[in-house]
């Protein structure tokens, strides 16, 4: 295993952006609990790994029990999700959040592992907490996503439970927060609607295509919610016309293949249009991710000022945070 060192991360160099390569491909999976991410992800890693491509993989919540894939790098290694919610006086969500900004915190350390292998990955799949707000909203979330997008074609995959979205208020719903996360991280993006096993998800691009169709289903719906729905959907008509998605299941692979399309499409985007807008935001990022991380080290001598029960100890932990790598499978790496 190999231990972190206090070298900087390759992408704060003086200017990365010039470097950039193609490959590897970050993939940030973001979904609702329940949505069937992290067994998307099971399935992609088993799928690229069929196909020899040389795949990494970062998990990103904390809370999580088990995963069926491996994991390179693990929050879960590094923060202990239950003392940060003991010592601070947490609920769960409060302290999954507090537990991905103290990891952000020290994200520089996974670049650096990040960097060391990156000439041998084709993709870096990363996941994110169920609690789908604490990734997209907190400060730990720009961190990860501006600290991987200058340094890698890095794009977001949205994944939706297909089944959930039969009623088309809760379609809606969907949408709306797909296209908050896409201008929160102005990231390429691709909707994935999963567990097509059990709905064909013909009727969701129907309604994605046609603003009249969808209208037609929410006039059978009689609440307020489904009034502003109906408002609204003229409105995305646009936000569809440049949304990649597609059909899939975690559970028998069925259309993975045009995941892998989509993805490569992103990526190409990501190089033909994403890195041009970097180079002019190039400043302003940095300037922003750097005071992101001082809030957050501040916030965090606040909250152990607070602290009543072992708050010394944690502080040193804390104080002295490293992020290790686990054992490679060599046999993900080629």
């Amino acid at each position: 295993m190999d231990t972190m060192d206090s070298e900087p991360a390759s992408s704060s160099s003086a200017d990365p952006l010039q470097s950039i390569p193609k490959s590897p491909v970050v993939v940030l999976m973001v979904g609702m609990a329940g949505s069937g991410k992290s067994t998307f992800m099971h399935r992609l890693v088993v799928r690229l790994q069929s196909q020899k491509k040389r795949v990494y993989t970062v998990n990103l919540d904390p809370a999580v029990r088990n995963l069926a894939y491996p994991i390179n790098v693990d929050i879960r290694d590094t923060v202990n999700y239950k003392e940060v919610m003991k010592h601070f006086g947490l609920g769960p969500n409060g302290a999954i959040m507090t537990s991905l900004n103290l990891f952000a915190t020290k994200f520089d350390q996974v670049l650096t592992i990040l960097g060391r292998r990156a000439e041998m990955l084709d993709y870096i799949l990363i996941d994110t907490p169920g609690q789908i707000e604490v990734f997209n909203w907190s400060a730990s979330g720009q961190i990860i996503c501006d600290s991987l997008a200058v340094t890698y074609p890095t794009t977001v995959c949205y994944v939706v439970d297909t089944a959930r979205c039969v009623k088309p208020v809760t379609f809606m719903s969907n949408m709306l927060y797909a296209c908050s996360i896409l201008y929160k991280t102005k990231l390429p993006f691709v909707i994935a609607f999963n567990k097509i096993d059990v709905i064909p998800h013909d009727f969701l691009k129907e309604w994605m295509e046609d603003f009249e169709k969808v209208g037609d289903a929410l006039s059978r719906e009689s609440s307020y919610v489904a009034s502003l729905a109906r408002s609204m959907s003229l409105a995305m008509e646009e936000f569809y016309k440049n949304l990649r998605s597609v059909g899939v299941s975690a559970v028998t692979g069925a259309g993975c293949e045009d995941f892998e399309k989509a993805l490569g499409e992103a990526a190409q985007e990501f190089v033909d249009s994403y890195v041009p807008f970097l180079m002019e935001q190039r400043k302003d990022l940095e300037e922003k991710r750097q005071q992101a991380v001082e809030e957050q080290l501040k916030s965090f001598e606040q909250n152990m000022d607070r602290a009543k029960r072992g708050r010394d100890q944690l502080e040193e932990d804390m104080q002295n945070l490293s992020i290790e790598e686990r054992e490679l499978d060599l046999m993900s790496l080629g």
